[in-house]
């Protein structure tokens, strides 16, 4: 199963990173969505696959029983997720200010009107 998310985060990464190098706004805000999601992967994988194996110590017990699910990864990827929404969030808005104000989307334009 880690191949397989390993291979997803890498096609995340790339197709992040194309996209990033288009010229256009909107592809550059899914390409930045993308990679963030790649590096959520990424994270979530660092923790380690478990399965039905909560972070919780049974009763009687006086530490966690190896393996479980490290809960630390968890909820970083949590606030990346609500991070990186507030962020696509304003760049889309900020994306479309630049589009009604300067009439193109275009980086290389932008860079010159300005």
């Amino acid at each position: 199963m880690e191949i397989l998310l390993a291979v997803a985060s890498g096609v995340l990464y790339a197709a992040g990173i194309y996209l990033m190098l288009r010229r256009r706004l909107a592809q550059l805000i899914i390409g930045l969505g993308l990679m963030s999601n790649g590096t959520n992967l990424v994270i979530f994988m660092a923790g380690g696959l478990t399965r039905a194996r909560p972070p919780v110590v049974p009763d009687g017990a006086t530490h966690l029983v190896a393996p479980y699910a490290d809960p630390v990864p968890q909820a970083l990827v949590l606030t990346a997720i609500v991070i990186g929404f507030g962020l696509l969030a304003f760049a889309l808005v900020l994306a479309h200010r630049v589009h009604a104000t300067l009439g193109t989307d275009d980086v290389d334009e932008i860079g010159r009107e300005l």
